[in-house]
């Protein structure tokens, strides 16, 4: 996609040929009940493009950069609280200017010292839009970010960050434009990760083999369609030290495939389940499935500003969400692994209100094909609906389409594109006019990241907001929200920008996510976080 925001799109497996890969124990050790060493294989789709903190917003490529980086917070897995890790320190007074101090201990993969001017050139470079990085808007708002995005058809009059100043090798400071509540929360984000020195020298070639700070460092490059193998960096603080020699992240196209790897143990970790394993996999699994809570919401995006023809009309959209019986999809497709979603948020952020569509949300096929005609229906009574192959979201997606022509008489296709990254560079060059299958996972544990990164103007060229939506009014309140000091004043305004959005249904939220994931006998120590990554580090074997 284009340069953008960050959070994940969330995808689903992918595929292609593998290597054999089964566990291995060489080099184990007894180690608190568990062993340290050995090896193991986990499930992976394709990213979509080269491991770079700064230029990946979907669920693949995160997964990856979890396991190689570490940032200033991470997120604590059972509360979604951020918490410190790199960063020693991160203060302000008022909102607008802080003060990041780091700890001693990080170092590159190659040694280098983890200091603040790491941190500085990867936000510089994430923040300038002739990199064309999906994470630009992150930095939208530090001061001297219009300098290096000027935008379309600008030439950036600077190459570094006003806003950016580093004090001394383990101290910078951040000048925000205006105040922001959220930014201490936001700096979990892998937009906002270290570069090392090597990153200038080739960002593409770095993308390939890329020399992180975290628990993990690649073992070897990139190995397309098949596989990314990492190893234990030995170098990595005791206390998040890796206790596994080596994770090989095998590349899948088909769930299913995975799945029955999974079930003969040449897989040990599987965190997208097929629809097919839905109905068994508790019982088969036992306490080694993992069911709960995760951030993503599933949608259906509608491309508002390439076909306004089809979907320009507030009532033409309201009608589709209105013919979508949420809760069947919910029980029939994914046996109940799955919500119905009733509100742009996810229930497991704070600013989530139950019930928020409301009318919108409430399945009526009776009114929604009353609404249908009254608009004047779609041109030729036609629509394609594009969904990614590589994740398990055929059957939803054919559910959806089957109620569409059930409910409104409408000539609904639907239109596979083979892996999630085909879909979302359709999206982005614009090239897709149908209706699409899309879902969000927090890139940090804010209402506000449910919002700005899909529906903003600035998510448009250099961000997530495939449909094209604009609305001042949203602008405004997310603007003021953002300025509050006090936090629930800034959750109400945040709220009100979610009810406009709800007003206008640029997106039709169809399901939010539980994580449902599994693990083989050989490994223990399985944690999936709210973003649906696992937890590497932490894993060992039985």
């Amino acid at each position: 996609m284009r340069g953008a925001t960050s959070a994940k799109w969330v995808a689903g497996a992918v595929i292609v040929a593998m290597a054999a890969t089964a566990c291995s124990t060489s080099s184990d050790s007894k180690s608190a009940g568990g062993k340290t060493g050995g090896n193991i294989t986990v499930v992976l789709g394709e990213p979509q493009h080269g491991l770079v903190g700064q230029n990946t917003a979907e669920s693949e490529g995160a997964e990856v950069l979890n396991a190689l980086f570490t940032g200033l917070v991470e997120y604590d897995n059972k509360t979604n609280e951020p918490k410190l890790a790199v960063a020693q320190s991160i203060e302000t007074t008022d909102s607008k200017l802080w003060t990041i101090k780091l700890k001693d201990g990080y170092t590159f993969h190659n040694g280098e010292k983890v200091d603040a001017q790491s941190f500085v050139r990867a936000w510089n470079w994430g923040a300038n839009q002739t990199n064309a990085a999906e994470s630009l808007p992150f930095f939208d708002k530090i001061e001297g970010s219009e300098e290096l995005a000027p935008g379309k058809d600008k030439t950036p009059t600077a190459t570094e960050l006003k806003g950016l100043k580093v004090v001394d090798e383990k101290t910078f400071t951040v000048s925000l434009k205006a105040p922001f509540s959220q930014f201490k929360t936001m700096l979990g984000y892998n937009a906002f990760y270290p570069l090392p020195k090597a990153f200038e020298a080739d960002p593409k070639k770095f993308g390939e083999a890329p020399i992180g700070n975290g628990a993990f460092q690649m073992d070897g490059v990139w190995d397309h369609n098949k596989q990314i193998k990492v190893k234990r960096f030995d170098a990595y603080p005791a206390e998040g030290r890796a206790k596994l020699d080596g994770v090989t992240f095998k590349i899948y196209d088909n769930l299913d495939t995975a799945y029955n790897d999974l079930r003969a143990d040449t897989l040990q970790i599987v965190d997208k389940l097929p629809v097919s394993a839905m109905a068994s996999v508790a019982q088969e699994f036992g306490d080694r499935y993992i069911y709960k809570p995760e951030s993503a919401v599933g949608y259906v995006g509608l491309p508002l500003a390439t076909n306004p023809e089809a979907f320009g009309k507030v009532e033409i959209r309201k009608a589709i969400s209105m013919s979508i019986d949420r809760e069947a999809i919910a029980k029939t497709i994914f046996n109940g692994t799955r919500k119905p979603a009733d509100d742009f948020i996810s229930p497991i952020i704070p600013g989530y209100r139950k019930g928020a569509l409301g009318e919108a949300g409430t399945y009526n096929p009776t009114k929604a094909k009353e609404l249908f005609a009254q608009a004047g229906g779609i041109p030729g009574n036609k629509l394609e609906l594009g969904y990614n192959a590589d994740g398990g979201h055929k059957e939803w997606i054919e559910a959806v389409a089957n109620q569409l022509k059930a409910n409104l008489g409408l000539e609904v296709t639907a239109k596979p594109f083979a892996k999630f990254g085909d879909l979302l560079t359709d999206l982005g060059d614009k090239k897709y006019k149908g209706a699409f299958r899309m879902a969000w996972s927090m890139d940090y544990p804010a209402a506000e990241n449910y919002l700005r990164p899909i529906f903003s103007k600035v998510a448009i060229e250099n961000g997530s907001n495939y449909g094209g939506y604009v609305n001042e009014e949203f602008e405004t309140l997310m603007a003021n929200a953002d300025k509050a000091t006090d936090p629930a004043e800034g959750l109400k305004l945040y709220q009100q920008a979610d009810d406009i959005i709800i007003k206008d249904l640029p997106y039709i939220p169809v399901f939010t996510y539980m994580s449902s994931s599994a693990y083989s006998k050989t490994v223990k120590n399985v944690e999936i976080d709210a973003q649906g990554r696992m937890d590497l580090a932490k894993v060992e074997l039985n």
